[in-house]
Protein backbone atom coordinates (compact mmCIF):
# COMPACT_ATOMS: atom_id res chain seq x y z
CA UNK A 1 0.00 0.00 0.00
CA UNK A 2 1.47 3.54 -0.48
CA UNK A 3 0.09 6.59 -1.45
CA UNK A 4 -1.27 6.15 -4.41
CA UNK A 5 -3.84 4.29 -2.48
CA UNK A 6 -4.68 6.99 0.15
CA UNK A 7 -4.91 9.39 -2.83
CA UNK A 8 -7.59 7.27 -3.88
CA UNK A 9 -9.36 6.60 -1.02
CA UNK A 10 -9.31 10.41 -0.72
CA UNK A 11 -10.78 11.20 -3.99
CA UNK A 12 -13.77 8.55 -3.13
CA UNK A 13 -14.13 10.32 0.84
CA UNK A 14 -14.40 13.82 -0.37
CA UNK A 15 -17.44 13.88 -1.74
CA UNK A 16 -18.85 11.62 0.52
CA UNK A 17 -17.91 14.42 3.03
CA UNK A 18 -18.18 17.25 1.71
CA UNK A 19 -22.59 16.36 0.90
CA UNK A 20 -22.85 15.91 4.90
CA UNK A 21 -21.72 19.86 5.22
CA UNK A 22 -18.04 18.28 6.67
CA UNK A 23 -14.49 18.28 4.97
CA UNK A 24 -11.93 15.58 5.28
CA UNK A 25 -8.90 16.04 7.27
CA UNK A 26 -6.67 13.17 6.67
CA UNK A 27 -6.94 9.21 5.55
CA UNK A 28 -4.44 6.95 7.01
CA UNK A 29 -3.30 3.33 6.56
CA UNK A 30 -1.71 1.79 9.37
CA UNK A 31 -0.69 -1.92 8.77
CA UNK A 32 -1.74 -4.05 11.87
CA UNK A 33 -2.59 -7.57 11.59
CA UNK A 34 -6.00 -6.66 9.81
CA UNK A 35 -5.30 -3.39 7.66
CA UNK A 36 -7.28 -0.34 9.18
CA UNK A 37 -8.22 2.68 6.88
CA UNK A 38 -8.76 5.90 8.91
CA UNK A 39 -10.80 8.46 7.66
CA UNK A 40 -10.75 11.28 9.69
CA UNK A 41 -13.70 14.38 9.28
CA UNK A 42 -14.67 17.44 10.45
CA UNK A 43 -16.94 20.31 10.17
CA UNK A 44 -16.83 24.17 10.25
CA UNK A 45 -19.71 24.04 11.91
CA UNK A 46 -21.63 21.90 14.63
CA UNK A 47 -19.45 18.63 15.40
CA UNK A 48 -19.28 15.55 13.83
CA UNK A 49 -21.34 12.76 15.38
CA UNK A 50 -22.10 8.86 14.89
CA UNK A 51 -24.81 9.21 12.61
CA UNK A 52 -22.85 11.02 10.10
CA UNK A 53 -20.08 8.74 10.98
CA UNK A 54 -21.93 5.66 10.07
CA UNK A 55 -23.63 7.04 7.05
CA UNK A 56 -20.27 8.46 5.69
CA UNK A 57 -18.58 4.58 6.50
CA UNK A 58 -21.41 2.66 4.90
CA UNK A 59 -21.16 4.83 1.76
CA UNK A 60 -17.49 4.62 1.42
CA UNK A 61 -17.30 1.27 2.41
CA UNK A 62 -19.25 0.58 -0.58
CA UNK A 63 -17.42 2.47 -3.10
CA UNK A 64 -14.39 0.78 -1.78
CA UNK A 65 -15.46 -2.49 -2.16
CA UNK A 66 -16.44 -1.66 -6.03
CA UNK A 67 -13.13 0.17 -6.42
CA UNK A 68 -11.04 -3.00 -5.66
CA UNK A 69 -8.75 -1.31 -4.81
CA UNK A 70 -7.91 -2.79 -1.20
CA UNK A 71 -7.06 -6.11 -1.31
CA UNK A 72 -7.76 -8.65 1.61
CA UNK A 73 -9.43 -8.08 4.58
CA UNK A 74 -9.84 -4.63 6.40
CA UNK A 75 -11.59 -2.43 8.68
CA UNK A 76 -12.75 1.19 8.11
CA UNK A 77 -12.69 3.76 10.57
CA UNK A 78 -14.34 7.22 10.31
CA UNK A 79 -13.37 9.63 12.99
CA UNK A 80 -13.31 13.12 14.07
CA UNK A 81 -9.40 13.74 14.65
CA UNK A 82 -9.99 14.37 18.12
CA UNK A 83 -8.13 16.76 20.39
CA UNK A 84 -5.05 15.22 20.34
CA UNK A 85 -3.82 14.71 17.14
CA UNK A 86 -2.42 18.67 15.80
CA UNK A 87 -4.95 20.99 13.39
CA UNK A 88 -4.15 20.17 10.03
CA UNK A 89 -6.81 22.22 7.83
CA UNK A 90 -7.08 26.41 8.33
CA UNK A 91 -10.99 25.02 8.31
CA UNK A 92 -10.59 23.31 12.05
CA UNK A 93 -9.34 26.81 13.58
CA UNK A 94 -12.82 29.10 13.02
CA UNK A 95 -14.38 26.64 16.18
CA UNK A 96 -11.32 26.34 17.85
CA UNK A 97 -11.26 30.60 18.90
CA UNK A 98 -11.71 30.96 22.45
CA UNK A 99 -9.13 27.89 23.05
CA UNK A 100 -5.91 27.53 24.26
CA UNK A 101 -3.03 26.44 21.72
CA UNK A 102 0.24 24.82 21.29
CA UNK A 103 1.71 26.45 18.34
CA UNK A 104 5.24 25.66 16.78
CA UNK A 105 5.71 28.25 14.63
CA UNK A 106 9.25 27.75 12.14
CA UNK A 107 10.92 31.39 11.21
CA UNK A 108 13.71 31.50 9.04
CA UNK A 109 16.06 27.98 10.00
CA UNK A 110 14.44 27.76 13.64
CA UNK A 111 11.21 26.86 15.22
CA UNK A 112 9.21 29.35 18.28
CA UNK A 113 7.08 27.26 20.30
CA UNK A 114 3.47 29.85 21.16
CA UNK A 115 0.86 29.05 23.87
CA UNK A 116 -1.75 31.37 24.08
CA UNK A 117 -5.49 31.79 23.10
CA UNK A 118 -6.66 31.69 19.53
CA UNK A 119 -8.46 34.93 20.09
CA UNK A 120 -9.09 35.26 16.03
CA UNK A 121 -8.91 33.83 12.40
CA UNK A 122 -8.64 35.65 9.07
CA UNK A 123 -7.89 33.97 5.64
CA UNK A 124 -4.21 34.31 6.15
CA UNK A 125 -3.24 34.48 10.15
CA UNK A 126 -4.33 33.75 13.30
CA UNK A 127 -4.21 36.13 16.64
CA UNK A 128 -2.87 34.16 19.69
CA UNK A 129 -3.59 35.57 23.22
CA UNK A 130 -0.13 34.88 25.16
CA UNK A 131 -0.53 34.75 29.13
CA UNK A 132 1.92 37.36 29.22
CA UNK A 133 -1.03 39.81 27.34
CA UNK A 134 1.04 39.81 24.01
CA UNK A 135 -1.01 39.32 21.13
CA UNK A 136 0.80 37.41 17.91
CA UNK A 137 -0.29 37.38 14.30
CA UNK A 138 0.37 34.00 13.08
CA UNK A 139 0.53 33.10 9.61
CA UNK A 140 -0.37 30.01 8.43
CA UNK A 141 2.09 29.43 6.23
CA UNK A 142 4.43 29.53 9.16
CA UNK A 143 2.95 26.75 11.56
CA UNK A 144 4.90 23.55 11.50
CA UNK A 145 2.33 21.97 14.00
CA UNK A 146 -0.85 23.17 16.23
CA UNK A 147 -2.30 21.68 18.97
CA UNK A 148 -5.32 22.36 21.09
CA UNK A 149 -4.91 21.81 24.90
CA UNK A 150 -7.70 20.52 26.74
CA UNK A 151 -9.14 22.27 29.67
CA UNK A 152 -9.31 20.13 32.76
Amino acid sequence: MNSDTVDHIKSLSEPIVEQRDMFLVDVELKHQKTLEVWVLVDAEKGGVDLKKCSEISRELGLKLEESDQLKGSYRLNVSSPGLSRPLSDKRQYPKNVGRTAKVKVKREDEYLSVEGVIEKVSDDFIVMLQENGERMDVVFDSIAEAKIIPKI
